[in-house]
């Protein structure tokens, strides 16, 4: 193979001694006396020296937009603390922003220069700037500059660039942030990011890095070849441990997922990378600063790549370089932890499976990226673990141990929390344990308002670890299954018998209460590892759901065998996603029929009872002839998509996601219709989504018409509670009076219904 992700070789290994002697050096200037300020001071003076540059300038990042002079050798010392450039503002900004360096002989005809006449620099016409970075985040910008004009030689930019990673590790230890010994400055202060709501609910624990940061004491070695030789060790350890997942018996022999596996594998032996690495422990770093050098080198190069298929290969290559630094300072691989009590994952991404593995032992998720949509995200909410997504630099911040606590419901983290915080977070903690405690007790009450009106409430579910909450929540049945995890978490196509006894194992932990099992929902952000992967410009629009079912007919009927034989003879209900005509649900409804008549011909046994319904969730399938409601034995809103499409707002795009209100009279007035078509044919009728679990919403989906709702299995006893304490008809008044007004939203109405009767919600 060649070299993966080689789109230069940096150095050759000829200039290696020249670096090893400018670190040798730099070690020696780190380790005299002195303040943070200090040491940048000496810092800039010795690479002046050893580049004979004129000027040596060191910018730091002071937050996520600005620049700050902190050291200078050369430039007017009165700019030092003074001088600040914006990220993308001249050329540092430029450098900050791209993680590229910039070696130009003419700097002020150079585009995007910026003058910064505090500093005297105009008289410096060479510029050579390359960026302190550490695992891909730019920390900084390291600068020389030259009178006379000249380009940079390739073996000068490698050396600034080596110089360059041993100032970010040391920044990481808080080498420049004050006088007195180089102490982790890490990472003590307390920490408050807003990210996005992922999965709501509270939890305080401790911080478990899914990918532990390392921090290097000494990044500099005097020891070559012992470097060199643990990387070799490990290099080989994270190899056996590639093949060994080649090798598993749970892989098939061929497919896609063996592709990537395969790429993976091919990126662990590419010998450009490990040549950049042993190239960098030869001019004077420890191995695992190599490592991170060539991380971070081959994630700013990989994620500027136009091919997307190279883009998407940048996370194997980040799992490699964590996998090999666990390696080489002796950490645990992530199956062999051992987690507290009041475990908090911490992540900058996590697959389904990974998060699987951690399981119920977590009382919280926190991801840097992620959306709403995302495997993760999905799992999270199955699992009922609050979970916040993009939480900006949550894993530079974060370390093992640190206090945290995670608001699912805001979407906000605090880390290392002042206890004036805390203190309010526990109390906000405690009134929630409270009201759980009373929502507990009205679990085997029925959902009746006080004016006699009845509703049905049932949870969602996605995995068998949900079916306990089944008789603690006070669910009626599950009125959603969805059927796609079991698919997502795995490397390959499940067999049939697999499936079939795990949905046997599902009907048996509801106890004969109802389960509606979605057939597959994958497409738009739900891909199989294993299922070839179709390029299209909007996914939510495209390929997905049913369409996929119909067009693979393979794949729906081993799932609708496996339905069939896992039922046992049990009353069996399958429902189809993402229906948008009527021809549609006829073409799956007459697969289904077909199995369980196939079924019966082989002398297998056939479902007691078998219902076959559709969930609603585009505006078309509402105005479908008359023919379909008639046939359908049931509908589902599918309310999370639905309001997308009405409201042609994209969920996973956090500019227009909360554009929309489920309570705005023109969406209530939609649902009316799909209301009033179901009871004209005598279809029962169910909303299924988020907002059927807040207490508001679901009141008002009551007062339109809705007898049925279903929602996570902690949003039951609120709802429930709510419901029993109004008169509905009140509410219905209230509602159709906003219809009828042309007000934009219910919600005023609803609430000013509930203070007047003296109700919280």
């Amino acid at each position: 193979m060649n070299d993966v992700g080689d789109f230069r070789d940096p150095m050759p290994f000829a200039n290696a001694v020249d670096s090893r002697v400018l670190l040798t050096r730099l070690r020696a200037t780190l380790a005299e006396p002195g303040g943070g300020q200090e040491r940048l001071d000496r810092i800039v003076r010795l690479v002046s020296e050893s580049l004979v540059a004129e000027v040596c300038s060191v910018y730091l990042r002071r937050d996520d937009q600005w620049l700050e002079l902190m050291a200078t050798m050369g430039l007017n010392p009165e700019s030092v603390h003074h001088s600040r450039l914006r990220v993308g503002q001249g050329l540092v900004g430029q450098i900050a922003e791209t993680a590229e360096p910039i070696n130009t002989r003419d700097a002020s005809h150079t585009r995007g220069f910026r003058y910064l006449p505090e500093t005297g620099e105009e008289l410096f016409s060479s510029f050579l700037g390359v960026p302190i970075q550490r695992l891909g985040e730019v920390m900084g910008v390291l600068v020389v500059q030259n009178r006379e004009p000249r380009e940079y030689t390739d073996d000068e930019v490698y050396a600034l660039e080596v110089i360059a990673m041993v100032i970010a590790e040391m920044a990481e230890l808080g080498a420049f942030v004050g006088p007195g010994s180089m102490e982790a400055r890490p990472h003590k202060q307390p920490f408050y990011v807003k990210g996005l709501v992922g999965q709501e609910g509270a939890a305080e624990g401790t911080v478990v890095l899914h990918d532990p940061q390392i921090l290097v004491s000494d990044p500099i070695s005097d020891d070559p070849e012992r470097e060199i030789q643990r990387l070799r060790v490990a290099i080989e350890a994270l190899r056996a441990e590639v093949d060994e997942m080649l090798a598993a018996d749970y892989l098939s022999p061929g497919g896609e997922h063996r592709d990537v596996l395969q790429a993976y594998r091919m990126f662990a032996y590419d010998k450009g990378w490990v040549r950049r690495m042993e190239a960098a422990i030869e001019t004077g770093l420890a191995a695992e600063v190599a490592v991170e050098k060539e991380q971070s080198a081959t994630r700013a190069r990989m994620s500027r790549a136009a091919d997307p298929y190279i883009r998407e290969r940048l996370h194997d290559l980040d799992d490699l370089s964590n996998r090999l630094l666990r390696l080489l300072t002796g950490g645990e691989q992530r199956g062999g932890r051992e987690l507290p009590d009041d475990a908090i994952l911490v992540a900058r991404s996590i697959g389904p499976g990974e998060l699987l593995d951690y399981g119920r032992k977590l009382r919280g998720v926190v991801l840097e990226e992620g959306s709403v949509g995302s495997h993760a995200a999905i799992v999270a909410r199955a699992l009922a673990i609050p979970l916040v997504i993009q939480a900006s630099r949550i894993t530079r911040e974060a370390m093992p141990g640190d206090a945290i606590l995670v608001d699912g419901d805001q979407g906000v983290v605090h880390l290392r929390p002042e206890e004036t915080v805390a203190k309010a977070f526990r109390e906000k903690m405690d009134m929630l344990h409270e009201a759980q405690a009373a929502y507990a007790a009205l679990r085997d009450k029925p959902a009746t308002t006080r004016d006699g009106t009845t509703l049905h409430l049932y949870m969602n579910a996605g995995l068998m670890a949900d079916l306990p909450s089944l008789p603690k929540c006070g669910a009626l049945g599950v009125g959603l299954f969805r059927t796609e995890l079991q698919f997502l978490v795995r490397t390959s196509f499940p067999k049939r018998k697999e499936l079939a006894a795990s949905y046997s194992r599902i009907l048996d932990a509801a106890h004969e209460k109802p389960v509606v099992f979605r057939t597959l929902d994958i497409g738009s952000d739900k891909v199989l590892p294993y299922l070839k992967r179709t390029d299209e410009p909007n996914p939510a629009l495209g390929w997905r759901a049913i369409r996929v079912g119909l067009d693979r007919p393979g794949i729906m009927r081993v799932q609708i065998q496996a339905l069939v034989r896992g039922a046992h003879g049990r009353p069996l209900q399958i429902m189809f996603p993402f229906v948008t005509v009527a021809g549609e649900f006829d073409a799956g409804r007459k697969l289904v029929l077909d199995e369980v008549a196939r079924e019966k011909t082989l002398g297998h046994t056939v479902p007691a009872e078998l219902r076959i319904g559709a969930m609603l969730e585009t505006p078309s399938l509402a105005y479908a002839p008359d023919r379909f409601f008639e046939a359908a034995d049931f509908i589902s809103v599918g309310g999370n998509d639905l309001k997308q499409f009405f409201f042609a707002a994209d969920r996973e795009n956090e500019l227009v996601r909360r554009r929309y209100e489920m309570l705005s009279t023109s969406f209530l007035a939609f649902l009316r219709i799909i209301v009033a078509r179901c009871a004209a044919h005598g279809t029962p009728l169910s909303y299924c989504g988020e907002d059927a679990g807040r207490p508001i919403e679901a009141l008002a989906l009551a007062a339109i018409g809705f007898r049925s709702l279903s929602m996570r299995p902690a949003s039951i006893g609120p709802v429930k509670a709510l419901l029993r304490q109004v008169h509905l008809d009140s509410v219905r008044r209230a509602v159709e009076e906003a219809i009828a007004t042309g007000a934009p939203s219910a919600r005023p109405a609803i609430e000013a219904y509930l203070l007047g009767a003296g109700l919280t919600h």
